[in-house]
């Protein structure tokens, strides 16, 4: 019924474009973000619309998470892997220095999800994730339409083509990177 290449996403429209930027989120979220980013700069839909669209999905997508972190805490096993040193250190990470914390998870790549269910099984107050939470979201899409924007003007129609492709290639090429630091680190601790 629905394509998801980037030809039909940037060719839906009203509603269903809308709905798919809200949900895309839940899916990957520096795709969706990417990929909101380049819808309003093609004129898909209002700006600020999909801007907000694009916020309240990814929001939604991290403050659930927090949630499963909350529920697992009545669970044996969970506490037991709760002591072990990684994760009792990421646990006194979010407690003692919660906002660079929750603002670092946002900007790298693979530590959202760890992040919000440590913030939920170390009982990190709700309200105070939430609002951090929304604010790095705020500012991580900020800068992608920003960004987006500002080099679409000044490069014009080709822009358009090009700047999804460039950023998915450099968060393409930073997880790659931290994937091979990690294995380099597991050598040489091995």
């Amino acid at each position: 019924m629905f394509n998801f290449d980037p030809d039909s996403i940037f060719m839906m429209s009203g509603w269903t474009l809308y709905l798919v930027i809200f949900l895309l989120p839940f899916v990957q979220e520096d795709a969706a973000v990417i990929g909101a980013a380049t819808a309003s700069l093609v004129g898909a839909g209002s700006i600020w619309l999909i801007f907000l669209t694009i916020l309240a999905g990814l929001s939604l997508s991290d403050i659930w998470k927090y949630w499963i972190g909350w529920a697992a805490r009545r669970y044996d096993w969970a506490q037991k892997f709760a002591e072990k040193p990684g994760v009792a250190g990421a646990g006194k990470l979010v407690q003692d220095d919660l906002i660079k914390t929750l603002f670092a998870a946002r900007f790298v790549p693979g530590t959202r999800i760890p992040t919000y269910l440590a913030c939920g099984f170390f009982k990190i107050p709700y309200i105070r994730f939430t609002v951090l939470v929304v604010g790095s979201a705020m500012l991580y899409v900020s800068i992608m339409f920003l960004m987006f924007h500002v080099v679409g003007e000044v490069a014009g129609e080709r822009a358009k083509f090009f700047m999804p492709l460039i950023a998915l290639v450099l968060i393409a090429g930073y997880i790659l990177f931290r994937y091979m630091k990690h294995k380099m680190n597991r050598k040489i601790d091995g």
